[in-house]
């Protein structure tokens, strides 16, 4: 059994958790992710390490209420415990000194992308941070990724905090002011195509998580084809350079079934597409 040693709300629907997993605690590594279940009888999914404490044993997830399983996770408190924790599984990030990184992130990304840009930092690359919201209060603590970047860039669609915008126009700046020598991006599916069609010419890395289910290669929900050859996001990656990805074939399959969302809404939209 997995305790929750902490919970905090960082957002209207999002959740911080910090979990007593020591044996994950100690070989985790930067874009690694753990499977999780409620229970004996609750679904596996996968969720990005956003930190880790070797010390006390512990990791931090970012939960984002969007489905049964996260819903329920959401309820839960510290002290109650989880049936499993499964993990680290996934390639870690590539780290070095590259230079000059824009590292761009919405959503769960604004956290679960501290640890790569950490690592960055500490090689020798200059870390330079892009991260967008609907609003202030969907910022998910920017001040983390801002503690390890040269510069941050907050972007909120209705300028209730930092520009008003999206990532993309601040990311182009960059690219030009800055002379960025490498991109890394985490987030929605659509900004991360955005961004690999923005940074063309720089080694780009996206992480594929968001199409990840089971995790072990079998059910074959997160397959994608990169550079002509299919492969899997939760044993071949998550990250993938994005320059290889098919986006198109990878949109449309994830918008196949777009009336089945799990969160029940009348007039659904495309979580994969949104821009947040």
């Amino acid at each position: 059994m997995f305790k929750i040693l902490a919970k905090e709300a960082i957002s209207p629907t999002v959740n911080l958790f910090r979990i007593e997993a020591p044996s994950v605690a100690r070989a985790a590594r930067p874009g690694q992710f753990v499977m999780l279940m409620t229970d004996e009888q609750g679904e596996r999914i996968p969720l990005t390490i956003a930190n880790w404490d070797e010390a006390e044993g512990s990791i931090s997830l970012v939960v984002s209420s969007v489905g049964h399983t996260t819903l329920k996770l959401a309820t839960m408190q510290p002290g109650d415990t989880l049936a499993h924790v499964v993990g680290p599984l996934g390639k870690s990030t590539e780290i070095g000194n590259f230079g000059k990184v824009a590292c761009v992130a919405t959503g769960y990304g604004m956290l679960t992308i501290v640890p790569p840009a950490k690592a960055l930092k500490a090689a020798g690359s200059r870390v330079f941070s892009v991260i967008s919201a609907p609003s202030k209060s969907e910022l998910l603590q920017p001040e983390r990724l801002g503690e390890v970047s040269e510069r941050l860039i907050v972007t909120t669609a209705d300028g209730s905090a930092g520009r008003s915008g999206w990532v993309i126009e601040p990311l182009k700046e960059l690219l030009v002011s800055e002379g960025i020598d490498r991109v890394m991006a985490i987030g929605s599916l659509c900004m991360m195509k955005l961004v690999s069609e923005a940074s063309r010419g720089l080694k780009t890395t996206v992480s594929l998580n968001p199409i990840m289910v089971d995790g072990t290669g079998m059910c074959g929900a997160c397959r994608v084809s990169l550079a002509g050859t299919p492969r899997f996001a939760c044993v071949d990656g998550p990250e993938f350079d994005a320059h290889e990805v098919d986006w198109d074939l990878l949109m449309a399959r994830r918008c196949s079934y777009p009336m089945e969302a799990a969160c029940g809404e009348s007039a659904y939209r495309c979580r994969s597409c949104a821009q947040w």
